[in-house]
């Protein structure tokens, strides 16, 4: 390693590093720690809603952890853990030596971290975060002049993660447009690079308006100026658009990436490639299309006209009929395949039946919003199509790609555990979530005052909630006693496809020494092939 004495320590290493492979592990780490305090203040919420009179938080304390768990959980979770797996894998994928722009996608991590502390100083700060959910609309924009700093921390926190996310996305872009190995043409490139392309390509489309509508409410708490205060003239409702622009299709862009790992992880353990590619691509992309025109369901919310309802349905079902393509995809080569019922593989599985189910109960939602919009309906919804189906992907993805991040394989006994756990504590705690919102429970309530179903339904939440916990657990011991005892796992212990496959576990810092030639979206496997020809003569 080059540079100065001082920079060759075991910590100064890694506080200074720009080797993409580090930076996405430094993505990944991190994201994992905030998904335990995530995941803590999830626990708070349910231990709220246990019992009709539970006051363990109060009103103002529980709407301000409801704002930094959601918070948490999107911007500090699954984004940029799905940031970290592309820094690391996108260049391993496409034959390339590093990224594009190795200081920027270092600055991105950077900008991340320090936006998480912000988040969570926020708590400290006078006033706390704003008590508004994770969305943070109208109730911010009303509070423009409300005394206190929680919510400039708020502020400036969505601010350093949407810069993050434009560094990660920038790198993301030009790395996969220009650096891809000889022979990789796009009809070549792996499906999880491409959803990786497909997201920051249109993040980098809606960001700026996000970062917009933050500036101006900065300047509206701190500056003297009115946008967003109704009672001197702003408009509340410019904010929510300029939010929702970004958000709504966020939310939904995000589960790009986990449908590309379940696109990598299908075909390797059903040994066989990946039934009709190009319509998996071509369905990866209109999808990215479609999420990036949906943020005006929830403009419907607040005062469109109704042809933006029956726009929205169109949409859904769109959106639909793209997912419908790559789940039968998946399907067909499951189908005869010779399965191998490792770890990854049973996340992928699960995951077909979360992001399916979340599907078809966001085509409800869509036809009878005005019902269930602000009900506990909308929550669980979220959960399965996004969260939820993300979680298992992600560890579907980590599971899958460790080997080649440490060099050992996860202890497959505790993976288990991990999935049996996960799965049964997810479904017990958000599908009964749904029945709470048929029953008229609204989003965000710090009570019901309601014994009976409204109180037994609660507490099964919060009971599947402390199994999640449990199976989060079970993952961190596995990842510390792999990194301590886990088995070494040689460069290609799945029989992998991809590129990534090819070079040392974990590779050196310039990837590769050389990059076979690519003549399909299986350069791995055609090696293999030619191998056996070549031996058989």
């Amino acid at each position: 390693m080059t540079g100065p004495e001082w920079m060759r320590g075991k910590v100064t290493t890694w506080l200074t590093t720009v080797d993409h492979k580090r930076v996405g592990i430094l993505y990944v780490g991190t994201s994992l720690v905030f998904l335990f305090l995530g995941g803590l203040l999830a626990l708070l919420l349910r231990m709220q809603l246990s019992t009709p009179t539970e006051t363990f938080l109060g009103k103002t304390s529980y709407a301000q952890v409801v704002t930094v768990h959601g918070t948490t959980m999107l911007f500090l979770v699954v984004a940029p853990i799905l940031a970290g797996l592309g820094s690391y894998l996108a260049p391993l994928m496409i034959g390339a030596r590093d990224v594009a722009f190795p200081r920027l996608n270092a600055l991105g991590y950077w900008l991340f971290l320090l936006g998480g502390v912000v988040l969570y100083s926020s708590f400290l700060a006078k006033g706390g975060p704003a008590g508004t959910g994770w969305t943070g609309s109208v109730p911010l924009a009303e509070q423009a002049a409300a005394p206190g700093n929680g919510v400039n921390l708020l502020l400036l926190a969505l601010c350093l993660l949407t810069l993050s996310t434009l560094c990660a996305s920038i790198t993301i872009v030009v790395t996969v447009v220009n650096m891809r190995a000889e022979g990789m043409s796009w009809m070549r490139m792996p499906p999880f690079v491409w959803s990786l392309l497909v997201f920051a390509v249109l993040l980098l489309v809606v960001l700026p308006s996000f970062a917009v509508g933050l500036t101006m409410l900065l300047l509206d708490r701190e500056g003297g100026t009115h946008f967003f205060i109704a009672s001197q003239g702003g408009s509340t409702v410019l904010y929510r658009h300029a939010f929702w622009f970004l958000a709504h299709p966020e939310l939904y862009l995000l589960i790009l990436p986990p449908l590309g790992i379940v696109s990598e992880v299908l075909p390797v353990f059903s040994r066989k490639p990946i039934a009709h590619y190009r319509a998996v691509v071509c369905s990866t992309v209109a999808l990215g299309a479609l999420f990036a025109l949906f943020w005006a369901l929830r403009t419907f919310v607040f005062g469109l006209t109704e042809f933006v309802h029956y726009a929205s349905i169109g949409l859904s079902l769109a959106i639909a009929a793209a997912a419908c393509v790559l789940v039968f995809a998946w399907l067909a080569t499951l189908w005869r395949g010779e399965l191998r019922f490792g770890s990854p593989l049973q996340f992928a599985l699960v995951f077909l039946f979360l992001f399916a189910f979340g599907g078809l109960s966001g085509i409800a939602l869509a036809l009878f919003s005005h019902q269930w919009q602000e009900t506990y309906h909308v929550v669980a919804q979220l959960h399965y199509a996004l969260y939820g189906s993300s979680l298992f992907a992600i560890l579907a993805g980590l599971h899958y790609w460790w080997p080649k991040l440490h060099g050992r394989l996860l202890d497959e006994r505790l993976a288990r555990a991990t999935f049996w756990l996960l799965f049964v504590g997810f479904n017990v705690t958000f599908f009964v979530q749904f029945l709470l919102g048929h029953l008229g429970m609204e989003r965000r309530a710090d009570g019901y005052g309601k014994s009976g179903a409204w109180e037994t339904y609660n507490l099964i939440s919060t009971v599947g909630s402390w199994i999640i916990a449990a199976g989060l657990i079970v993952f961190l011991t596995n990842i510390l006693r792999t990194q301590r005892s886990g088995r070494r796992a040689g460069n290609d212990p799945w029989r992998g496809d991809t590129l990534e496959w090819y070079t040392t576990s974990p590779p050196p810092e310039h990837n590769f020494d050389t990059v076979p030639a690519v003549d399909s979206a299986r350069p791995l496997s055609d090696l293999r092939r030619r191998l056996e020809e070549h031996g058989a003569r």
